[in-house]
């Protein structure tokens, strides 16, 4: 049966992903100095705005609006007049100290093995064959293309910082045919006109990414479809952390169990079983049992071990799943101080996850391969 799937992907300039390495960067700056810090931190962005709230609990001194400011710079917004200055806009920030009640569950035991999840929750990790990457074609290239379209706004300085993008994959059972449609939009000053932007974006992003073996003699392409995009991040739109769940993932060819990433430290298991769940499904195919892999995990607040460890292998494994589960069990401990241990989570590593996918990049320890 023939289908066609859609994923997203958005640039480091969209108003929901400066929230994010907002707060990712403010964590970092906690790790770097304490690798205990707590934390758990929300940014909301508007127009000439940005607010920081939520909960810390660090020996470390953190100057947030300076890293509010700086990371703003970083991204290298046009301005005020079509998104957001880094030297003017307001910055508003509200933090308070991590609720007793929420860390009785983990600092009973901090020091041991045996730390208790932040939070109940469900978490999935998905992997298949369709990249070498091991994660779905639509994602992947979805994100490749606003990470070209990042790297090509430099030398093209009437495009801006925010920018989006969506591949339609076709598919035939699970066969890839080809593309059906390819979506970029970027914002951009409005001095150039429409034509420049299409033709820019479709010979320095489109050509240079979407592999030829792809495209199709109707794929579709279309390129600031609505014909202008000059009022871009903040100013066009409020931005707020984990707005981009399924972007951040596997652009919705997954499940995802609705819990954000970005801003939470190491022990809320929203986001550190949701990246060893991607390590255990990554390396089932890795190692040939089976040719895709879902996993879920979850856990109760307080409680260290799984309540529950789910594996679909959609009929593809090549040993018996209960199989597989055994050799989970028997080879990881899935421990919320058990991950944080295996994938080293005390460190100052998370801006590199917010953009462009937590999957995918051979850099982060929860994508190393391995034999078990």
């Amino acid at each position: 049966m023939k289908k066609i799937f859609t994923s997203e992907s958005v640039t480091e300039g969209h108003p929901d992903k400066l929230c994010d390495l907002i707060s990712d960067s403010i964590l970092d700056a906690y790790l770097e100095q304490d690798s205990k810090s707590r934390v758990a931190m929300e940014t909301l962005v508007g127009k000439d705005m940005v607010v920081v709230t939520g909960e810390v609990t660090s020996k470390g001194v953190v100057d947030i609006e300076k890293i509010v400011r700086d990371t703003i710079k970083s991204i290298n917004y046009f301005g005020k007049d079509y998104d957001i200055d880094y030297k003017t806009c307001k910055v508003i920030i509200n933090t308070s100290s991590q609720s007793p009640d929420i860390a009785m569950g983990v600092n009973n035991s901090m020091d041991s093995n045996d730390i208790g999840a932040g939070d109940q929750g469900i978490m999935f990790g998905y992997a298949c064959r369709e990249t070498k990457e091991y994660m779905p074609l639509p994602i992947s290239l979805a994100h490749k293309l606003t990470k070209q379209l990042t790297g090509v706004r430099k030398d093209y300085p009437f495009l801006g910082a925010d920018g989006k993008s969506q591949v339609s994959v076709i598919y035939d059972d699970d066969k890839i045919i080809g593309i059906d449609t390819v979506v970029v939009s970027c914002e951009h000053k409005d001095t150039v006109s429409i034509e420049k932007v299409r033709d820019t974006i479709k010979k320095e992003v489109i050509e240079k990414v979407i592999p030829k073996k792809y495209l199709l003699k109707d794929t579709k392409y279309l390129i600031n479809p609505t014909g202008r995009f000059v009022i871009g991040g903040p100013l066009g739109d409020s931005g707020l952390t984990g707005r981009k769940i399924i972007v951040d993932t596997y652009g919705g060819y997954a499940r995802h169990g609705g819990g954000a990433f970005s801003g939470k430290d190491y022990t809320k298991v929203d986001r550190s079983a949701a990246y060893m769940a991607r390590l255990l499904a990554k390396n089932i195919v890795h190692n040939n049992y089976a040719d895709k892999c879902e996993i879920e995990l979850s856990y109760a607040i307080g409680v260290s071990e799984p309540v529950s460890i789910f594996i679909d292998c959609f009929g593809t494994n090549k040993i018996p799943e209960d199989e597989i589960l055994n050799k989970i069990k028997s080879t990881f401990n899935l421990t919320p101080m058990g991950i944080i241990k295996y994938l080293k989570l005390d460190r100052p590593i998370y801006k590199e996850t917010t953009n462009y996918g937590h999957f995918g990049k051979s850099n982060l320890p929860w994508e190393k391969l391995i034999k078990f």
